[in-house]
């Protein structure tokens, strides 16, 4: 029982930091119909300016938390102001090319600035060592996560359906020029909803800079991870990136403990099947009510 509460708690943990990070790659495809790789290369970016804040700086965890991404949000509106608005008019597959070369340029970046070495970030002091709960030693970081991921989940449900502010959104999202028709500044609206989905990313990094370790890769393999995440829940469906995020973290941390000479397979296998069930993913568009 206490194998199975323990890989219930990794199961959770990992879908919670991979819904903070995918749920933004959502939202930007759901308002702005663009497949954005580069944001991967964001939450990477999240990582390593929580480092240099941190590491380098010796700033304690809780303002690097809300500093690096205020950074990363900012990167992203030039990003998007001076690159990425070229495209909004052309096929997804331009956007996608044009994001998967800005990842790649974000990568080369950060090896010429930070090197190709691997850094570490500690916790802070609250968030350090182990608590027993439901008759496992777990460690606190872990449980924060949790926490983190849930209180993110009930904040962006209130923001699109209980605000002004996400109700500009949606009808941005679901006619543009029905939106620039009744005074809505559909420009402002993309950038800000590229700046959010960037700042998304970068607190699912800063969320992770204690917990993994910090190298040019790590980009790479999130982005594949948010993708599968989307693939299965659906793209463009909010409840389907918390769908997609449990089913992955469910795949990864019972997997790692029960199949882990296959764990690395299975999150592909999923995502196979679902393409194969529901082409849309479980909760897309076009899927049944």
């Amino acid at each position: 029982m206490q194998s199975f509460i323990a890989a219930l708690l990794n199961s959770l943990d990992i879908a919670m930091l991979l819904f903070v990070i995918a749920v933004g790659l959502n939202i930007i495809f759901g308002v702005l119909n663009v497949i954005n790789f580069a944001h991967g290369g964001l939450y990477m970016l999240g990582a390593y300016f929580t480092y240099m804040l941190v590491g380098r700086l010796g700033l304690p965890f809780w303002p690097a938390l809300l500093l690096a991404p205020l950074a990363v949000a900012a990167v992203a509106v030039v990003l998007e102001r001076l690159v990425l608005r070229r495209v909004y008019d052309r096929h997804v597959t331009d956007s996608l090319l044009l994001t998967f070369a800005l990842l790649l340029i974000i990568d080369e970046s950060v090896r010429m600035i930070w090197g190709s070495g691997i850094h570490v970030v500690r916790p802070p002091d609250l968030l350090r060592g182990n608590v027993s709960f439901l008759g496992v030693n777990y460690p606190v970081y872990s449980l924060f996560v949790i926490l983190m991921g849930a209180a993110m989940l009930l904040a962006l449900w209130a923001l699109f359906t209980r605000t002004r502010l996400g109700r500009i959104v949606r009808a941005a999202a679901i006619d543009r020029d029905m939106a620039q028709t009744v005074g809505i500044n559909v420009p402002l609206v993309i950038t800000g909803v590229f700046a959010f989905g960037a700042w998304m990313a970068a607190v699912g990094g800063v969320i992770a800079a204690p917990m993994r370790a910090i190298d040019p890769g790590m980009g790479d393999k999130i982005i594949i991870e948010s993708f599968i995440v989307v693939v299965i829940g659906g793209l463009g469906s909010f409840p389907g990136t918390l769908l997609g995020a449990l089913v992955l973290g469910f795949i990864h941390g019972f997997g790692g403990r029960y199949l882990p000479e296959i764990n690395l397979v299975l999150p592909y296998i999923g995502m196979a099947l679902v393409l194969l069930w529901r082409p849309q993913g479980l909760m897309g568009r076009g899927a049944a009510a």
